[in-house]
């Protein structure tokens, strides 16, 4: 997720406790130690975690010479930039130029247009101002997710059980709602959407804030584009949820429960395109269906649709490369 930061120099103690709530994850402050008796946050200050001159540059945009002194800041630390006239071009060059880049604004929809550059967006946003209101709503902004992803419809082309195996659930500090999950496969390609425990059930009471996501060898697609082994998952990392709209936020996780169950495998495939992932055997495990609805592993059969997402495959620790790699 982007970077939020929020200035509250003069000291504002409402706004400080607004944005820390809100999940800002760094204070521009005079002193650091108000900030911090507040609770556990990075600090811009002279005595702060982050020093200004030193690790965070301010530079306002308005020549094109401000534009390379801040592409040359960049190298050096986080660079905060302010465009004159908000005009997009000096914001792009920034872009393109470096991943250090903080836009500073005042309203959402400053930040709309700064986390939308290049399609990938500045780095993070300094929100500047005193209305306690407009922080929660541009950390609302980045916690929709930064964009989209184009899910696609499978059509599935067998299902069998495969045995016993030791599978994952993770457990989210959010909750979940009806056509969200995670995107699981049993390799990097291709991916399932695998629908999280919000339904009522005879046998057992909804767990909104899990996912009952695959064995532990299966990926899922991680916040950025990259990916992870289920079973590296740990307390504390951020997992990318995913809706049947392809709408995405991150969730942070509180719990990973690997237990062995008995395994039954899906296949499905999409003009060529072919996807496969192992899941729990059990009636409250669930993918997505074409749409949006949640569809039972023990209801499938060939030609049951589900969504899920197709990408370049090739992996190296988690990042997409562009080599040959065969999985299957």
């Amino acid at each position: 997720m982007k970077a939020l930061w929020v200035d509250v120099r003069p000291w504002d103690k409402e706004l400080a406790t607004t944005a820390i709530e809100s999940g800002a994850d760094a204070l521009v402050v005079d002193e650091a130690a108000a900030a911090r008796e507040l609770g556990r946050i990075t600090t811009i200050a002279p005595d702060g975690d982050l020093v200004p001159g030193q690790d965070v540059f301010w530079v306002e945009i308005s020549t094109k010479e401000s534009e390379e002194k801040a592409a040359q800041l960049a190298g050096g630390g986080m660079v905060v930039v302010t465009t004159t006239d908000w005009t997009v071009i000096p914001l792009e060059n920034l872009v393109a130029a470096s991943d250090r880049i903080i836009a500073r604004v005042s309203n959402v929809e400053e930040a709309e247009l700064a986390l939308n550059v290049l399609e990938k967006g500045v780095h993070g946003i300094l929100v500047e101002t005193r209305d306690p209101a407009q922080v929660r709503s541009i950390a609302a902004l980045l916690q929709r997710g930064e964009e989209s992803l184009p899910l696609v419809t499978f059509t599935v082309s067998s299902v069998r059980s495969v045995g016993m195996g030791d599978r994952v659930c993770v457990d989210t500090c959010s909750l979940l709602i009806d056509g969200e999950g995670l995107l699981v496969g049993n390799t990097s390609g291709a991916f399932l959407l695998v629908h999280a425990e919000t339904l009522e059930n005879p046998y057992v009471a909804p767990r909104p804030f899990r996912v009952n996501a695959g064995p532990v060898h299966a990926y899922t697609l991680m916040p950025g584009g990259k990916t992870t082994y289920l079973s590296e998952l740990g307390i504390g990392d951020s997992v990318l949820v995913v809706d049947a709209r392809g709408q995405t936020r991150e969730a942070v996780v509180g719990r990973v429960k690997i237990e062995r169950r008995p395994l039954m495998v899906v296949e499905a495939e999409r003009d060529g395109t072919e996807v496969s992932l192992v899941l729990q055997n059990a009636e409250t495990i669930r993918l997505v269906g074409e749409e949006g609805a949640a569809i039972s592993v023990v209801d499938l059969e060939p030609g049951t649709r589900v969504l899920g997402y197709a990408t370049a495959g090739g992996r190296h620790f988690g990042m997409a490369v562009d080599e040959t790699i065969i999985e299957k």
